[in-house]
């Protein structure tokens, strides 16, 4: 798996054939074992993606908490529909099955970085400052600190 991750970055974000066969042979074993592996994670492309790789989590607990706005909003702004990628190759999206970080939903993965606690707006924001070239911070989009609860959910609690 490290030496599919390294040829995966090499090759510019996917994997091509000659990069798992190159793989198999390194490894000493049958090519197919390799594709079997690389067909099964999600997190190895066999197709080229988009200088952004946009990965939205879709999983009950992301759903629950609008993913499905989410996607509607990448649609919209990107012109683009789940598995395609823009006419310019800078954004690609797509739809994961859990991203594990259900308790800050919903998720977005752009590449390597994690985009916690979205709506639409704030997902409209991220897409924005991509296409101005800019890289907007990842993590909670919320006043959340990691996986603590957001500062109003505290107030909400000691309340009640």
């Amino acid at each position: 798996m490290p030496l599919l991750t390294l040829a995966q970055s090499q090759a510019g974000g996917w994997l091509p054939q000659v990069a798992m066969d190159r793989v198999a042979e390194i490894l000493s074993m049958a090519p197919i074992r390799v594709y079997e592996v690389a067909t099964f994670y999600s997190m190895y492309n066999l197709a080229p993606v988009g200088k952004n790789y946009l990965q939205v989590c879709t999983t009950t607990p992301c759903w629950l908490r609008g993913s499905d706005k989410i996607v509607s909003s990448c649609r919209k702004i990107l012109d683009i529909g789940l598995g395609e990628t823009t006419k310019d190759g800078e954004f690609t999206l797509g739809e994961v099955e859990c991203l594990g970080a259900c308790v800050n939903a919903p998720v977005l993965m752009i590449n390597d970085d994690y985009f916690e606690d979205l709506d639409s707006a704030r997902m409209e924001s991220i897409l924005t400052q991509l296409k101005r070239g800019d890289k907007p911070q990842a993590g909670s989009k919320s006043s959340r600190r990691g996986a603590a609860l957001a500062h109003d959910s505290k107030k909400a609690r000691r309340k009640s």
